[in-house]
């Protein structure tokens, strides 16, 4: 049986305010090809399908165009599981619908472990897989918040309710498995695991606001065969175990990405022994970070027309001279071609504007808490007082993140 494994795909995200409906589509396009020459048997896509839990006509259009398309190729299952972008209520809403495409979504934790244990069926109504599809947990889902608790216990319980839900979803699948045969188990989860890597500008959030909880490999039972992982961006194994990966996002979601290859992750069962590979994805748009003085700027801007590039850039001007213009020189050397910038950092500029506490640091490097803190700084809150503000803060904005926007 062959398994792919998917996620992020954060469709309607923008990038320095250029929409990339193209992109998306492009790729979808590619992943249902990819599919059916590759005779795909199962689809896993781990969470944060969408970038906003409110899509747009077209992202949905995009969504359900491909799930069709699919349903009607040779891949016999699509398990969706909701990340922390997404809007459970969302997803949820057309899920009896997509039962009759074979497209299981799991959208919620709903306080019953057993909705997220789904068996996999061939065409002769025979198990073949149990798929463990657990969503992205938010904090209420897993813990009971208590007067008084330090951000220290906050942790602890959400590590420990993380972990007992998957025991307790592991436990689940090893009994149909027993009633099943000797298929595999697969797990799905949409979280942050310790020592998983990331990029400046990714796009990937912390998920539990002001928190440590990255979870340890020792929460994957050893009962499962593969964990199909979703949110983090880049494609990584989790805690070197070779069963254990992140796919990460299908394109690059932001400058600090570019050139990095994509990837999807193949995962061919026989009975419980799996073989996994990565096939590549395709650059569907070139991006490009250029830094340098002026010189340097305007000599690979010249390049790249010269090789008819279309590529999107990002432009860091670092020279010593002060150029007020600099965005006006930047779009004549770039006029006529299919060239576009989406953004450019003056750091001449930013750096008589902003009062650094450190040589590196910018406006955009840092995090909402760091502005918070400089926010209490310019105050002066005492000392004593800014723990207690900040951990309302945090939860303030956990509670922000969390909102289903789309429930009743």
């Amino acid at each position: 049986m062959k398994f792919l494994h998917t996620s992020d795909w954060h469709i309607g995200r923008s990038l320095y305010g250029r929409k990339r409906y193209d992109e998306f589509s492009t790729f979808l396009d590619w992943l249902a090809r990819f599919i059916e020459v590759h005779k795909i048997d199962a689809l896993l896509v781990a969470g944060d399908i969408f970038d906003t839990g409110t899509p747009s006509n077209r992202a949905q259009e995009l969504y359900y165009g491909f799930l069709c398309r699919v349903s009607a190729s040779c891949c016999r299952h699509v398990v969706i599981i909701a990340g922390n972008h997404d809007s459970p209520s969302f997803l949820n809403a057309p899920k009896e619908v997509l039962k009759v495409l074979h497209v299981h979504v799991v959208g919620s934790f709903t306080g019953n472990p057993e909705d997220e244990v789904i068996v996999l069926k061939d065409s002769s109504d025979r198990p073949e897989a149990v798929v463990c599809a657990v969503p992205y947990l938010r904090d209420r889902d897993i813990r009971v918040a208590e007067a008084g608790e330090s951000l220290d216990d906050k942790n602890i319980q959400l590590i420990r309710g993380i972990e007992t839900h998957y025991a307790e979803v592991s436990r689940l699948a090893e009994e149909k498995q027993k009633i099943c045969g000797e298929i595999p188990v697969v797990a799905m989860g949409h979280l942050f695991a310790s020592g998983g890597r990331t990029v400046e500008g990714d796009g990937v959030r912390e998920l539990y606001i002001g928190s440590l909880a990255h979870v340890g490999k020792e929460i994957f039972s050893s009962g499962f065969d593969y964990v199909a992982l979703g949110h983090l961006h880049l494609s990584q194994t989790v805690g070197g175990e070779h069963h254990i990966r992140y796919s990460g996002s299908p394109i690059p979601m932001g400058f600090g990405e570019a050139g990095r290859e994509k990837k999807v992750i193949l995962v061919e069962f026989e009975g419980r022994t799996s073989d996994i590979s990565e096939p590549p994805i395709p650059c569907f748009q070139v991006l490009e970070r250029i830094s340098g003085d002026m010189e340097k700027i305007l000599g690979r801007l010249f390049e790249l027309k010269v090789q008819k590039s279309r590529a999107w850039l990002e432009i860091e001007y670092t020279g010593r001279d002060v150029v007020p213009d600099l965005r006006l020189r930047m779009e004549e050397a770039v006029a006529d071609t299919g060239i576009e910038i989406r953004r450019i950092r003056n750091r001449q500029a930013m750096d008589r504007v902003l009062q650094k506490k450190e040589a590196e640091e910018e406006l955009d490097n840092l995090s909402i808490i760091d502005v918070f803190e400089r926010l209490l700084d310019t105050y002066e809150v005492e000392a004593e007082k800014r723990p207690s503000l900040i951990q309302a803060y945090q939860e303030t904005l956990a509670m922000l993140y969390e909102q289903d926007m789309n429930a009743e």
